[in-house]
């Protein structure tokens, strides 16, 4: 419509150009919808009713329609509100043209439409916010440039003036170009100090001429920029720090915080030592430049120093670095750390075991590098031995190991001494030192024997040169002090020396017998043995020996009753009117073995009749068992056997030719009895006890005689020598005894008497008469004397 509008009116102005004339109106901007502007029908001389059949058309020149025509009353009103500044842009004068187009006639009228400007924009700044960088240093009137502000309103409506708010930096100053327009430049009145204030927040105000009054304002930050005109400075020139030693590495100590006030590089701060610090102190610690952290790096001991300094300086980055500085004082706590030492000054490791009590073993020194309490230390020896401590000296502190009680190497050789020292610390730290005291040995023990006696036991009939024990003595000493010698004290019995029956080795102490030993000689044999070491001076003790011959069985049985010549036969009488169970014979039998082997049992070996006689096997008795009759034969031979208790059994035996008479028997007293001679070492049989009951009454009688006999002087005799006890017997040997038909009951009864008293007994006839001399003789060693003389006896007998 605007391009046909415009083809329009330049059609109409070609063909009527003096028709076209321009009316002019002018109303203020931003006037409401429907306000008329003019009565177009009144202005350009129209009829107000003839417009309603006409058709009338308006042609604005802009891409908004912001007019129109009332048909009716032919009035020009607002369609919408005209905005100056939108349709005249940076104009300060502003119309609207728009073309009216009657048809009906064709008519066309040039209208140009003048917008006046009103108040209506506040001033505005492009940028609401301006930022400022202003050096520190910068000096006072220095300028700095505002963005200017912007008002689309025109003539008084625009910009007037400006306005800052209070500063007691700055101010402005506004300035007017050629165009007329006004620039505004920020001057510095007072020094700036960043530090103090870093930022300036300013507001500038634009202010225009209209009515009512319209401003817009724009922030201004005005940012200080640093310059480095300030050190760092530390909180405190001198910082203390307690720590306690051996504090474990990485542990930090402080951390130095140097405050900078300026900001930037000139603010970065870097920690370093200085000079001051020593190198030592730079050993244990270290200093982080960055964070100003101080940590431990090695080791702290107080007992190498007890406080450490550091000067430390920190620096900032500025161009012109500036510094400032601090001193860092590290006390150390001392810690029980250091464990007490033990110095062993002088030791005898080695003294003889009889020491005197009292002597000095060793000098022993404690120390503790600690201080205080960690530093008080004490000695003492945890086990209960013969030593003990002294304390010397304090300072230093010495203490003497020495003897309390007397030693003994044999009860312990060496001795392990533990020194144990402890501090008084928290908690409490110990060490300890090991001697070893070894003792010599001197000769203070004499050899022992592991018995009091040795009982040795010798089978009779040995071989010469065996070996019968071992007496082996300990000595605890050492060395030549046991070295052991053996010897047979010497001693005679029976006029032989002990060395020529036994042989001891002298080193080992091997018991050898010299020579064969007889039971039925030697029993027993006590001598003493004495071992000797070689020390000096040589100690000795002895024990005592009994040898005990033990018995073998080699000594058949003695029949000594009735006695008979070697090889002869025995010959006895009885009445041929003997009752039953009268003791016809008894035969006695001895056996000088020991009791077990001389246990004799008799036995017929070969009888007549075995029905007459019977034999008491263990008495030897011989008794009818039946009177004789006169079948039986006169004559009776009887063989009887004595056999022993040993292993093999020895046996002896004897032959009795019985004969049988009418008469009585004929008395033998013309019969010599010889005197026997033999030992007896044991007691007889207990049965051969039992059958000889019948004449203890005569064994009794016969002691006492023999005691009172034994009390007087005896008259010399020949038969009757000085050597005997003899007693003369008044008994008639011819008594005839209704159970023994004997003449050797008396004399059996005295022998068996006195051989249970370990005596022999011998028996003689005294010349011109019907009496016996019985001597009763001592056993000794002298028996090769008395054997003599009766072996002369026996011979006499015949």
């Amino acid at each position: 419509m605007h391009f046909g509008a415009l083809c329009g009116v330049f059609v109409l102005c070609s063909l009527w150009p003096n028709a076209l004339s321009v009316t002019r109106y002018s109303i203020a901007e931003e006037k409401e919808r429907g306000f008329v502007v003019a009565n177009l029908a009144a202005d350009l001389g129209l009829e107000p009713g003839g417009l309603a059949q006409r058709e009338v058309k308006l042609d604005i020149f802009h891409n908004k329609k912001y007019l129109d025509v009332n048909k009716n009353t032919g009035e020009l009103y607002i369609l919408e509100k005209m905005d100056r500044e939108y349709l005249c842009p940076a104009k300060t004068s502003c119309f609207l043209k728009l073309d009216v187009i009657i048809e009906s006639p064709l008519r066309i009228f040039n209208i140009e439409l003048g917008i006046t400007d009103i108040n209506d924009n506040a001033p505005h700044f492009r940028r609401d916010r301006v930022e400022l960088d202003v050096s520190e240093s910068a000096t006072p009137g220095e300028r700095f440039s505002l963005p200017n502000a912007v008002d689309p309103d025109v003539g008084i409506n625009t910009i007037k003036t400006y306005k800052l708010s209070v500063s007691e930096h700055f101010t402005i100053e506004i300035q007017t170009g050629s165009d007329g327009t006004q620039y505004v430049d920020l001057v510095l009145t007072k020094a700036l100090d960043r530090e103090e204030h870093a930022v300036h927040n300013l507001i500038l105000t634009a202010v225009d001429g209209g009515v009512p009054v319209r401003s817009g304002t724009a922030n201004i930050m005005v940012r200080v920029q640093d310059t480095n005109d300030n050190a760092p400075r530390f909180d405190m020139q001198l910082y203390t720090v307690n720590m306690t030693e051996n504090t474990p590495l990485g542990t930090v100590v402080i951390t130095l915080d140097a405050t900078d006030v300026d900001e930037g590089p000139n603010a970065e701060t870097v920690y370093s030592f200085t000079l001051y610090t020593s190198e030592k102190t730079q050993d244990v610690f270290a200093l982080n430049p960055n964070t100003g952290e101080i940590t431990v790096k090695g080791t702290i001991d107080y007992e190498d120093m007890k406080f450490y300094e550091m000067h430390i300086e920190a620096k900032d980055k500025g161009a012109h670095p500036l510094l400032g500085q601090c001193k860092v004082v590290v006390n150390v706590m001392d810690m029980n750390d250091n464990y007490p030492e033990i110095t062993i000054q002088s030791v005898k490791s080695t003294v003889n075991e009889n020491i005197p009590v009292g002597t000095v073993i060793a000098i022993v020194g404690i120390s503790d590098r600690d201080t205080g309490d960690n530093g008080k230390v004490s000695l003492s020896i945890n086990q209960a031995l013969p030593f003990v401590l002294n304390k010397s000296s304090d300072r230093p502190i010495h203490y003497k190991l020495i003897v309390a009680e007397p030693l003994d190497r044999e009860i312990v050789p060496e001795y392990d001494v533990t020194f144990i020292v402890t501090d008084a610390g928290t908690p409490r730290l110990s060490d300890n030192e090991t001697i070893t005291v070894h003792l010599l040995d001197v000769n203070d023990n004499a050899p022992q024997f592991p018995q009091f006696i040795y009982t040795i036991r010798v089978t009779e009939n040995n071989a010469p040169g065996a070996l019968l024990s071992s007496l082996t003595a300990f000595d605890p000493d050492l060395h030549e002090n046991q070295y052991l010698v053996y010897f047979i004290l010497e001693k005679e019995i029976a006029n032989t020396s002990m060395s020529m029956l036994f042989s001891i080795n002298p080193e080992n102490g091997n018991l050898y017998a010299l020579k064969t030993f007889d039971y039925e000689m030697e029993k027993e044999f006590l001598f003493h043995i004495e071992a000797r070491d070689s020390g000096v001076p040589p100690l000795s003790s002895n024990v005592t020996v009994h040898i005990i011959i033990v018995d073998q069985n080699d000594n058949a049985p003695v029949i000594v009753s009735p006695w008979r010549a070697h090889g002869s036969v025995v010959e006895e009488k009885i009445p041929r009117s003997t009752d039953k169970g009268s003791l016809v014979s008894k035969v006695i039998a001895i056996d000088t073995d020991s009791v077990q082997n001389s246990r004799i049992t008799y036995q017929f070996l070969q009888v007549t009749d075995a029905t007459l006689f019977s034999l008491d096997q263990y008495n030897g008795d011989i008794r009818t068992m039946r009177m004789f009759s006169y079948r039986d034969p006169r004559y009776q031979r009887l063989v009887v056997v004595a056999k022993d208790n040993g292993q093999p059994a020895l046996s002896a035996t004897v032959t009795i030719k019985l004969s049988t008479m009418e008469t009585a028997v004929k008395a033998y007293s013309d019969m010599t009895e010889v005197p026997l001679e033999y030992d007896i070492f044991s007691d007889l049989n207990l049965y051969l006890v039992i059958g000889l009951g019948s004449v203890s009454f005569l064994l009794l009688i016969t002691i006492l005689v023999t005691i009172v006999l034994k009390c007087q002087k005896p008259n010399p005799s020949k038969a009757a020598p000085p050597c005997r006890n003899s007693v003369i017997s008044e008994r008639n040997s011819t008594i005839a005894d209704s159970t023994l038909v004997s003449n050797d009951a008396y004399w059996y009864s005295l022998f068996l008497a006195e051989t249970r008293k370990g005596k022999l007994v011998v028996r003689q006839p005294v010349p011109k008469g019907s009496r016996y001399i019985v001597s009763s003789l001592p056993r000794s060693t002298g028996m090769t004397e008395t054997s003599g003389s009766a072996a002369s006896t026996l011979q006499k007998t015949s």
